[in-house]
């Protein structure tokens, strides 16, 4: 008899949760692939080097870039966490070791991590009550770590009506309802 295995979302559905509130999208993205990209000590030109030829930003601190396959966003010093598609990219870290050798500690995140994308008019409204970060200060490309609701999360601002948001895949349902409470006080 052969085992079916069935992947399922953060939030534990076969298809990604998208609730609407207001004017406010929160969107569930389970296909996008993640990483963890470190630069190794004294491997700065090879590093460098081997992002430009796999195509690999790699944004300055507190920003977050796209590219042709591989988008990126900075985390700490020397270290960035590398989005692709994960239909193309499921196993990320086997489609960047080859180009980074030895230069880069590449750790697959895509499991550990839940993503959502919040989109609307308002999101300044939305994320004051949520965050710490002033939405609307914030450039487009903004990508820094906060705290929602207890947990640690990064939050990219893409634009005043778009924002990713990585929390705890452990807690996705936590976050989940932070957002939906908060959309609800605010419209």
């Amino acid at each position: 008899m052969a085992n079916q295995w069935n992947a399922l979302t953060a939030l534990g559905h076969d298809t990604a949760e998208v609730v609407e509130i207001g004017p406010y999208r929160i969107a569930e993205r389970s296909d996008v692939a993640l990483a963890s990209l470190a630069l190794r000590r004294g491997q700065d030109k090879d590093f460098a080097a081997a992002a430009k030829t796999a195509g690999v930003p790699l944004p300055a601190a507190s920003t977050h870039a796209g590219g042709q396959v591989f988008s990126a966003f900075w985390t700490t010093p020397e270290m960035w966490f590398v989005e692709a598609d994960f239909a193309t990219h499921e196993d990320i870290v086997a489609a960047l070791k080859p180009a980074f050798g030895e230069t880069a500690s590449i750790t697959e995140q895509t499991d550990a991590w839940v993503r959502f994308d919040v989109s609307g008019a308002g999101l300044v409204a939305l994320f004051e009550r949520l965050s710490n970060l002033d939405l609307a200060t914030l450039p487009d490309g903004y990508a820094s770590r906060t705290v929602i609701e207890h947990l640690g999360v990064y939050l990219i601002r893409h634009s005043a009506a778009s924002v990713t948001l990585y929390g705890p895949r452990s807690s996705a349902q936590g976050l989940l309802h932070a957002l939906e409470v908060t959309a609800k006080s605010v419209i």
